[in-house]
C-alpha cells in the first residue's frame, strides 16, 4: 500500500518538472530523493516502534513534551499533504483533458471534480482502501514499467538531453528538492501503527522495501520516457508527459492505458491522502495546536470538517495553481518535515539494538554532574539523589530518554 500511496500521482506530474531542473540528470534527481526517502522512512519506522504508537511527527515530538513546536509542525505537514492533493487533483484533470480534447477549460474543472468526489466518499466512510486498491497498485506498476522497458529498449542516451540546457550533475541536487513529493505517501503506514499485525517487524519491512521498489521504478521511467521521445518534449508536455509517451510506444491504446493508469493512481492517492490527512488533523486539533471545529464527527466516526476543510482547499488550490508552484511548495513542506523527524530519531537513538549505545552516549552527556546513574559506585542501600530540573530536560531531549521496555 505504500508504494500505491507515492506511485499516486508522483512520477505522472513530476517528471517534467525535474528534468526541466536537471536536465539529463533527472534520473539521479529522482535516486538522490529516494535515498533522502529511504533515511526518513528509517526514522519513522524507528520512532514508531520507539514510542509504540501511530501519529508520525506530531506523535514524536509530543512524547519529547516539544507541544508547540509539534503544532506548528503539523501544520506545516498538513499543508503538504493538501498541496498534494491539489497536485493529484490537478494531474487527474490535466491527463483526461488531454484525451477528451473539451478545451482549456476541462482540466480545471475535472480535478475539481475529482476532489469533490472523494470528499462526498470520505464523508460517508467508505475512504479507506480495500484489496481492490492492491489490483490498482499492480496496475500501476504495470504500466510504468511497461513504458520504461519500452524506452529503454530503444537505448537513445542523447534523448535524455535533447533540447534541454547542459545543467551539470549538480542540478540533480536542485532536482531532488523539488519533486521529493514524489516520495510522499510512506509514512501515512505508521499512522496506522496500533492497527498493523506485529508492527516491529511488519512496518520495517513494509515502507523500506516499499521505497526502493519506488526508487527503482522512478529511475527506470525518467530514463525510458526521456529516451522514447526526449526531454524536449517531457518539459513541454510536462503536465501529460508519459501520456505522449504512452502514445509514442502504442498509439491511441498506449495514450488510453497511460490514461488509466494515471487516473487511477491520482484518484487512489487522492483518497487515501484525504482520509489519513483528516485524521491527523482531527488528532492535532484534540491535542490543541489546530481549530476544534476540526475535531468534530459524524455519524459515522469520520472528521468531515477536516475533510471537508481540507478538500475544499486542495480543490480551490488545483483549480488556480500551476503543476510547479505545487509541486515544488508541497516538496518542501515534506523534505522539512522528514528532516525534523530524521534529527528526532537520531537524537533518540531509539531500538533495543542501540540501548547499550544510548545509555553509554547519556554517561558521556552527563560526565561531571553530580546525579550518578544507577551504575554508578554509589554505596549500596544509599537513597537515590532527586534529579534536578536540569536533568530532566537534559532526558527529554536525549538519548538518554530512549527504551521503555525495561532494558538496561
Amino acid at each position: 500500500m505504500a508504494v500505491g500511496g507515492m506511485v499516486g500521482s508522483g512520477i505522472f506530474s513530476t517528471l517534467g518538472v525535474v528534468i526541466g531542473i536537471a536536465g539529463a540528470w533527472a534520473w539521479l534527481s529522482f535516486a538522490t530523493a529516494g535515498l533522502i526517502a529511504l533515511a526518513a522512512g528509517f526514522s519513522y519506522v524507528k520512532l514508531s516502534a520507539h514510542y509504540g504508537e501511530g501519529g508520525g511527527a506530531f506523535t514524536f515530538l509530543r512524547e519529547i513534551d516539544a507541544q508547540g513546536f509539534a503544532g506548528s509542525l503539523s501544520w506545516v505537514l498538513i499543508v503538504g499533504y493538501v498541496l498534494t492533493n491539489a497536485v493529484y487533483a490537478f494531474t487527474f484533470g490535466q491527463y483526461l483533458g488531454y484525451v477528451v480534447e473539451l478545451g482549456s477549460w476541462f482540466p480545471r474543472v475535472a480535478g475539481v471534480a475529482i476532489m469533490a468526489l472523494f470528499i462526498g466518499l470520505n464523508l460517508r466512510g467508505v475512504g479507506k482502501a480495500g484489496s481492490v486498491e492492491i489490483l490498482l497498485v499492480w496496475f500501476k506498476l504495470a504500466v510504468l514499467v511497461g513504458l520504461a522497458g519500452w524506452g529503454l529498449a530503444q537505448w537513445a542516451p542523447s534523448m535524455l538531453s535533447q533540447g534541454v540546457p547542459d545543467t551539470g550533475l549538480s542540478a540533480a541536487l536542485f532536482g531532488a528538492a523539488s519533486v521529493f513529493m514524489a516520495y510522499e505517501g510512506f509514512q501515512l503506514l505508521t499512522y496506522d501503527y496500533q492497527d498493523i499485525k506485529d508492527p516491529k517487524k511488519t512496518l520495517p519491512r513494509a515502507v523500506l522495501s516499499a521505497i526502493v521498489v519506488v526508487i527503482v521504478v522512478y529511475v527506470v521511467v525518467a530514463l525510458g520516457t526521456a529516451m522514447l521521445i526526449g526531454a524536449d518534449q517531457v518539459v513541454e508536455n510536462k503536465e501529460v508527459a508519459l501520456a505522449i509517451a504512452g502514445k509514442q510506444a502504442l498509439g491511441s491504446v498506449g495514450l488510453v492505458i497511460v490514461t488509466i493508469a494515471a487516473a487511477f493512481s491520482t484518484g487512489s492517492a487522492i483518497n487515501a491522502t484525504l482520509f489519513a490527512t483528516a485524521r491527523l488533523a482531527s488528532k492535532v486539533a484534540k491535542g490543541g495546536e489546530l481549530p476544534a471545529a476540526l475535531e468534530h464527527e459524524n455519524k459515522a466516526g469520520i472528521p468531515n470538517r477536516a475533510v471537508l476543510g481540507l478538500g475544499l482547499a486542495a480543490a480551490v488550490l488545483a483549480a488556480v495553481g500551476t503543476l510547479t508552484t505545487l509541486v515544488e511548495a508541497a516538496s518542501l513542506s515534506f523534505l522539512f518535515t522528514f528532516a525534523v523527524v530524521g534529527t528526532l530519531a537520531f537524537r533518540q537513538r531509539a531500538g533495543p539494538a542501540d540501548r547499550h549505545w544510548v545509555w553509554r552516549d547519556g554517561r558521556r552527556r552527563c560526565f561531571g554532574c553530580p546525579y550518578r546513574s544507577p551504575r554508578s559506585n554509589r554505596p549500596a542501600g544509599a537513597p537515590s539523589p532527586r534529579p534536578t530540573g536540569a536533568h530532566r530536560r537534559l532526558w527529554a531531549s536525549g538519548p538518554v530518554a530512549a527504551p521503555r521496555d525495561g532494558g538496561p
